[in-house]
């Protein structure tokens, strides 16, 4: 059995066997539709699925194993010239990963990206206050999101949690060699997509999230950092609180400087 996620995983070979007990199984047809639909179009491999069903009560996806090393593990050993590539390679897949359609997939949450994003703003003051983000912090919150659009979009396949422990490179750390788990796959706006590889992937490197965005496509202007900024407080699993304890500390204790910090890119 793997020991990280939050699913039970263990290895059948040179396959994969993911369960989803029964309060987790509206999971099982988004991995399984997902993982089929990105299959062999995205420059990163996936897994392709052999078997979807059901036992006991349990969902089962059987899936391919792929091999590698976690980014997590190597970061840290991984010089500057691979990194560069890595990145790359990462804004590149993200850029075909959206331009997948969507596969049809049963009362996929959510099933209106507009009234989510609408509930996340409506919650966010108190959600982040019951995570005991300091008040100086929380009273800044409503302004600063009053002071940001959001332009709205044709929702884009996102996985939503593509990071450093979603991600396998070869032995030498050049060339990314797997993307998995999406069973948090969601339709919605693309730069909410960026939140993850933020917070959890560049985790403050400004060059690697710089290559990144030009990779994909992206400007990060001044006003593009804001929305992350707004997409990071708004995002579903965000906790500000302590992101603030692990990632670089801005010159000021304002969201805008948190954006230029955060979403801080170099070539």
């Amino acid at each position: 059995m793997f020991p990280d996620g939050s699913l039970p995983v263990y290895a059948a070979g040179p396959l994969v066997l993911k369960l989803f007990p029964e309060p987790y199984a509206e999971g099982l047809p988004v991995e399984a539709g997902v993982l089929a639909a990105v299959h062999g179009r995205l420059p990163i491999p996936t897994p392709a699925v052999h078997a979807v069903g059901e036992r006991d009560g349990w969902g089962y996806v059987l899936m391919d194993r792929l091999r590698g090393e976690s980014l997590e593990t190597v970061w840290d050993s991984t010089d500057p010239a691979a990194r560069d590539g890595l990145a790359t390679q990462l804004g590149e897949a993200m850029a075909a990963l959206h331009a997948v359609p969507p596969p049809g997939i049963g009362d996929w949450w959510p099933d209106d990206w507009d009234e989510f994003v609408a509930q996340q703003r409506a919650m966010c003051v108190a959600r982040h206050q019951g995570l005991g983000l300091a008040p100086d912090w929380v009273e800044r919150i409503g302004p600063f999101l009053d002071g940001v659009e959001l332009p709205g979009a044709e929702p884009v396949l996102l996985h939503t949690e593509i990071e450093r422990r979603h991600l396998l490179v070869s032995p030498r750390g050049d060339r990314f060699t797997g993307l998995f788990d999406f069973e948090p796959a969601i339709r919605g706006a693309r730069e909410y997509e960026f939140v993850n590889v933020s917070v959890f992937g560049s985790e403050g490197d400004a060059r690697f999230l710089g290559r990144v965005l030009r990779a994909y496509g992206v400007s990060a202007d001044p006003a593009f950092r804001r929305r992350m900024m707004a997409w990071t407080l708004l995002h579903f699993y965000s906790n500000v609180r302590k992101y603030l304890d692990r990632l670089p500390k801005p010159e000021e204790p304002t969201f805008e400087a948190l954006a230029d910090r955060w979403y801080a890119t170099e070539s």
